[in-house]
């Protein structure tokens, strides 16, 4: 049981036979500083932490029953308009509800070539922003001069970001690291499901229980958009082998972090660092 600072939730037991003569049962709380619990099984939350509640029978046979509790403090939230959930990540960081160009959590929203920000009708190496034309002519973030100029830019500015570009300064596109700790089963799990009639992945936390849906958007490549509905993609900040990006790939069997090519049109999920 998930339950935030402050919050009161309710416990209820239920005692077997049916025709049995004492029903009374004992609520007790191994912790009574994170949560305390009274006699009808009102829980309240005092403090972030955890702890057991215990239902006992009172006739001595010794039967009971026991619920972990978990209290959390809940950072999520709005700025500017845009809604947040915070996951009780070690890091902090707190994901958005929504992708850039999104109003709702399963609308695919815009779709962004590596570094650019803002969407088009082709996803190319001719119309890539930061190449003259082709894959070896790169003019900006390049380490290796086979590929263009070389700058050896492998973070994305905030101009090129985006997240920062449509939403401002207090968001970001997601890093290669906070794509890892998102899907980390440590942290979260992640179930392939429907929201409103659109295929994702729910991504909920093993710390507090929230949780955010992400869309299979699919992608875009010249002027075609693939595989929506079975496949997602969200870009990070860092460049890989100068044509490459990091992204967080997955489909309804399953999820993980890989690279692809930085002309391609993807998704953005903006994500901010709790204050």
């Amino acid at each position: 049981l998930f339950v935030k600072v402050r919050e009161t939730t309710q416990l209820s037991a239920t005692v077997l036979p049916e025709n049995a003569t004492k029903k009374v049962v004992k609520w007790e709380s191994s912790n009574a500083d994170v949560v305390t619990v009274d006699e009808t099984g009102k829980v309240v939350a005092l403090a972030v932490g955890t702890c057991t509640i215990t239902c006992s029978a009172t006739d001595g046979r010794g039967v009971k029953a026991e619920c972990k509790v978990t209290v959390f403090e809940d950072n999520s939230g709005t700025i500017d308009g845009r809604d947040y959930v915070d996951l009780g990540l070690p890091s902090g960081t707190l994901w958005a509800t929504c992708n850039v160009g999104a109003s709702k959590p399963e609308e695919y929203g815009d779709y962004f070539a590596w570094g650019e920000t803002e969407p088009k009708s082709d996803y190319s190496w001719s119309t890539y922003k930061y190449c003259n034309g082709s894959y070896n002519t790169q003019t900006k973030y390049c380490t290796d001069s086979d590929y263009g100029t070389v700058d050896n830019k492998t973070e994305l500015e905030p101009s090129d970001d985006a997240a920062t570009a449509n939403w401002g300064s207090e968001w970001q596109m997601p890093s290669y690291e906070q794509f890892k700790e998102l899907i980390n089963s440590s942290n979260t799990t992640s179930t392939w499901t429907t929201m409103n009639g659109v295929e994702g992945r729910m991504i909920t936390s093993k710390r507090n229980g929230n949780s955010i849906f992400l869309p299979a958007a699919g992608y875009r490549t010249d002027t075609i958009l693939k595989s929506a509905g079975s496949y997602g993609d969200y870009r990070s900040l860092y460049t890989r082998g100068n044509y490459f990006a990091y992204k967080l790939y997955f489909n309804s069997t399953s999820i993980y972090t890989t690279d692809g090519t930085r002309y391609y049109g993807q998704s953005v999920r903006p994500v901010r660092v709790k204050n």
